[in-house]
């Protein structure tokens, strides 16, 4: 007996991409079935583990009808900390961080409906807060309940619709007619291996991020080791589905969103036990202060950008260090202006009333450590110090390397601090080929395959090395969304 479903259009994966892809096909008068990897209780993916989207806003009034009912405090903050992000802020910022290897005709997409997207997702019920007053935002406003709450809304309306909803199944492989056509997918769930037919296929489940083998293959060595920042649950399933039937590989699959996590975080996170936006394990006050490895030495310039700019690829630096770890060095300066989050007070560290105890107390080499301070300290500028986490302040080291471009103030006034962190992926960046207009996966002749689209980490060319916070979400509901409106129009067409 098959216990599959048929639907016009079936989503593979239950992230933020394909929940947003099934909200685009309902509309669009398509029915719509859902299988997920993850049991229910640990549904949403890696969207359920983050904070916000990363759009354009001309200025705050574009900020203003996504909210519910912002107070005249938070406008004025606003205003004054981040008063826009216009559509050339977030074009430019993209080229910046990918080193201009953006895909050009993805990346136009992504910039021009990023705001009509977040007003589309309003009209769902979503709705946004000011985040402004946390040091480490990656973005002035974060969604009402983080990636959780925007996740269980959308699942919520869907299950509203009827939309069936199978959890723990796992695809494990493409179902293609004599024509070509993807017209469903065969999957295991805890009874067996199961078929679900559709007239249109959109894969949205991740990236190879949980996947030893396949971050060992591509990403490097040491890369099979390193602790997940995301969910277990996308091990590449669906872009090995792809390759099979002869899909576009795409984008830059030696490469990944990789940050600073607290060293003892554990393997990998679960949805239900994260609080709003996920960031328990998170350390991302590192611009704030001085990062040394074991030898007690700098590696790299901590702020060589606002946080939201450099976090991705910072994950890399610290682990090429020696042992795979680092240390985030602060002074009381930087606890008294609040630029330590809440979280930092239950992180893996130590604090002590001078330099060289702390060293002693973290494992540092002691005298290479306080030879770093010296050095570091001599290089800072003099100057009046207030940083604000969504602008660069200039605030730069003069003669020492490896430099810190901004936010430079001298680690001199005890109590000192120090907090180990580690690697954590959260997704990769390699993915499949898309048409722009219409997220269809290309084969690797260069044609559309019939009925098969792709979202959110599966989508390759917008991400190389680095990325812009927020960018992954903002485009998983922009490209989703197309992937859904298009997957349903094709499948009713069919």
């Amino acid at each position: 007996m098959n216990r599959g479903f048929y639907s016009e259009v079936l989503i593979v994966g239950g992230g933020n991409a394909g929940l947003c892809a099934a909200l685009a096909a309902l509309e669009t008068g398509a029915s719509v079935g859902i299988i997920e990897k993850a049991p229910r209780a640990e549904r949403g993916g890696n969207s359920a583990l983050t904070a916000h989207m990363r759009f354009a806003y001309n200025g705050v009034e574009d900020l203003i009808p996504l909210m519910d009912n912002p107070s005249e405090y938070d406008l004025k903050i606003l205003a004054e900390r981040a008063p826009r992000h216009t559509a050339a802020d977030l074009w430019d910022e993209a080229m910046h961080v990918t080193e201009g290897q953006a895909d050009p005709e993805l990346l136009e997409v992504h910039v021009r409906e990023s705001y009509r997207t977040v007003r589309w997702l309003r009209e769902k019920g979503h709705s946004w807060v000011p985040a402004v007053a946390n040091p480490t935002a990656g973005f002035p406003v974060m969604l009402n309940g983080g990636g959780y709450g925007l996740q269980e809304r959308n699942f919520a309306y869907l299950e509203r619709q009827g939309v069936p909803i199978r959890y723990e199944t796992a695809a494990t492989g493409l179902i293609v007619d004599n024509r070509g056509r993807v017209v469903g997918v065969r999957a295991l769930d805890p009874q067996g291996y199961v078929v679900f037919r559709a007239k249109a296929v959109v894969l949205a489940c991740g990236g190879f991020e949980a996947n030893p083998e396949m971050r060992a293959k591509y990403l490097g060595p040491r890369w099979d080791t390193v602790k997940m920042r995301g969910v277990p649950y996308n091990t590449g399933d669906g872009l090995k589905m792809a390759l099979e039937i002869g899909a576009m590989p795409y984008g830059s699959w030696s490469s990944c969103h990789a940050s600073p996590q607290d060293y003892n975080r554990p393997p990998f996170t679960l949805p239900s036990a994260m609080t709003v936006g996920g960031n328990e394990w998170n350390r991302y006050a590192y611009p704030f202060g001085i990062m040394v490895n074991l030898e007690g030495k700098r590696f790299v310039d901590e702020a060589e950008d606002i946080r939201a700019r450099t976090y991705a690829k910072m994950g890399r630096a610290i682990l090429a260090q020696p042992g795979g770890i680092a240390f985030e060095i602060f002074d009381a300066k930087v606890r008294r202006l609040g630029l330590l989050p809440p979280t930092y007070d239950k992180a893996t560290g130590e604090r002590a009333e001078t330099l060289e105890r702390l060293a002693e107390k973290l494992g540092i080499n002691v005298k290479n450590f306080l030879a770093t301070v010296m050095t570091f300290n001599s290089g800072c500028r003099p100057g009046a110090y207030n940083p604000n986490p969504f602008k660069p302040d200039g605030k730069g080291t003069a003669g020492i390397y490896p430099p810190k471009s901004n936010y430079a103030v001298p680690i001199d006034e005890p109590p000192f601090e120090g907090y180990a962190v580690c690697c954590g992926i959260t997704f990769t960046f390699g993915g499949l080929k898309v048409d722009p207009k219409t997220c269809q996966v290309l084969h690797v002749s260069g044609r559309p395959i019939p009925g098969l689209y792709t979202a959110g980490e599966m989508l390759g060319g917008l991400w190389h090395w680095n990325y812009p916070s927020g960018s992954g979400m903002m485009a998983g509901a922009t490209f989703g969304r197309i992937a859904g409106t298009q997957a349903a129009r094709a499948a009713r067409q069919a």
